[in-house]
């Protein structure tokens, strides 16, 4: 395969998780660390640690071919930059959850700190012909502070959340801000074109951008915009669900199912992840049909997150009470309707629970994308494959609606009528549904997403004017 004209990719995000043997990884993960196998390069980021005072100075190691560079930060840089502005600010907001977020001058300051203390350390390591590209929320100001310090190199944005209509963003004090700061790269992407019409809106009335087919222009700068829904490294996938690893789960899984359909749901402890509201879909199953109680269980896996944020803690207690509750009213001496795992497992093994599910259950609130929908596609026994029941409200529903049960994920009817539809579906339609959804994951993978973000960036840099 020709490759692209790039002499390397730096890609820059707040954490940085090298591929390391037998552990596990989460979706982006997986796909940046696919995407810098391919290229010479690095990954740069927090290291997740604290130290006493910033000094800048870099750890570098190789993993499995990806280079990672990582530095430590303060206690206040964390406690500001992380779970003040990005995920008590931030991440509430842009998942429509106003009611959630923080407004702190003290969390907003210490954003700016750490992506100029950001810049200052990844800008030397950054060569002439370098391609950067950026990820997510917690770096917004990133390109204009590379930008203040002389990078003048071709530079990329993606986010992989939800971007937020432009009334719910006018909440954010900085927004105009944050937005201005977004046309120092060339590029920015999202997962789908309904977030980044959303985006479009905010520019064009808010700050007077101009819209220009693909692009925007503002103040001189012109900023392509595209839709690149990400996927996942599917070949890889696929090679994991038949693993001896994922065999041996599946296995175990089918042995402690005693016969009955495993659902199955996989999902950081967060609260736009609907978890709440699917405990209370799967009661509602439980009591409109009690003939078919003893015929299934919820595995819910729920690795917990950001524990030291108080939503989060809040979240976990809720989840806590609503399984006790659920069992101690369903649960008999040979079955028990939810099994609630609070820990994440490595890549093979979650293959083999996937194949050895009926159902799938991915039903958050709003999701930028949802690679547990396309991953627990992709684990399934093509002659008899499970049913993905998949909130409207997730990026993924947009390609993959037509195989999935598309579902409202604040109604627990509609909870409950999926995973019955899904449990009495004939084998033929099962088949035709999961075909639908294997063709998109297949086709539109980590690498396509790659590609055309990537071609995009090459392409921004090299039109004339």
């Amino acid at each position: 395969m020709e490759r692209d004209p790039l002499s390397r990719l730096i890609i820059i995000s707040n954490r940085v998780s090298a591929p390391k043997e037998g552990g596990a990884q989460g979706g982006l993960a997986v796909a940046l660390s696919a995407a810098l196998r391919e290229y010479k390069g690095l990954w740069f980021g927090w290291s997740g640690e604290t130290t006493e005072q910033f000094t800048g100075h870099i750890n570098f190691q190789r993993h499995q071919g990806v280079t990672t560079a990582t530095v430590d930060l303060e206690e206040q840089d964390v406690e500001e930059y992380y779970n003040g502005y990005a995920n008590r600010t931030l991440w509430p907001l842009f998942h429509y959850r106003i009611d959630l977020a923080e407004y702190e001058r003290g969390f907003a300051g210490g954003y700016e700190r750490v992506n100029d203390r950001f810049a200052d350390t990844v800008r030397p390591l950054i060569e002439a012909d370098d391609i950067v590209w950026v990820q997510d929320y917690h770096m917004f100001p990133l390109g204009s502070a590379l930008r203040k310090r002389g990078c003048e190199n071709r530079m990329g944005f993606f986010l992989h959340i939800p971007w937020p209509p432009r009334r719910l963003l006018a909440v954010l004090p900085e927004a105009a801000e944050l937005v201005r700061h977004l046309f120092d790269y060339d590029v920015i992407g999202f997962h789908t074109s309904e977030w980044l019409e959303s985006f479009c809106d905010y520019a064009v009335d808010e700050l007077g951008a101009d819209r220009d087919g693909d692009a925007l222009v503002l103040d001189g700068r012109r900023l392509l915009v595209m839709a690149d829904p990400i996927g996942i490294d599917a070949k890889e996938f696929i090679a994991a669900s038949h693993s001896p690893v994922a065999r041996l789960i599946y296995r175990r899984m089918r042995d402690s199912a005693v016969g009955r359909d495993l659902i199955v749901g996989v999902d950081r402890l967060d609260y736009s992840k609907g978890l709440e509201e699917r405990f209370l879909g799967y009661e509602r199953f439980l009591q409109e049909h009690p003939e078919e109680r003893k015929e299934v269980f919820l595995l819910q896996i729920a690795p917990p997150s950001r524990g030291s944020v108080e939503s989060y803690q809040k979240i976990r207690a809720t989840l806590e009470g609503l399984s006790g509750r659920i069992n101690g009213a369903y649960a008999d001496m040979d079955w028990v309707p939810i099994r609630y795992v609070n820990q994440g497992y490595p890549r093979e093994q979650l293959a083999g629970i996937y194949r050895a599910a009926r159902i799938g259950l991915v039903t958050p609130l709003r999701d930028g994308m949802n690679l547990v929908a396309k991953e627990y596609v992709a684990a399934q026994n093509p002659e008899d494959p499970g049913v993905l029941v998949l909130s409207r409200f997730a990026g993924a529903a947009a390609q993959m609606g037509e195989g999935a049960l598309l579902i409202n994920p604040y109604s627990a009817e509609e909870i409950s009528d999926a995973i019955l539809k899904a449990l009495k579906m004939p084998r033929g339609e099962r088949i035709e549904r999961w075909r639908r959804m294997m063709d998109n994951v297949e086709r539109e993978d980590v690498l396509w997403w790659r590609k055309r973000f990537t071609d995009a960036l090459i392409g921004k840099v090299e039109e004339p004017g």
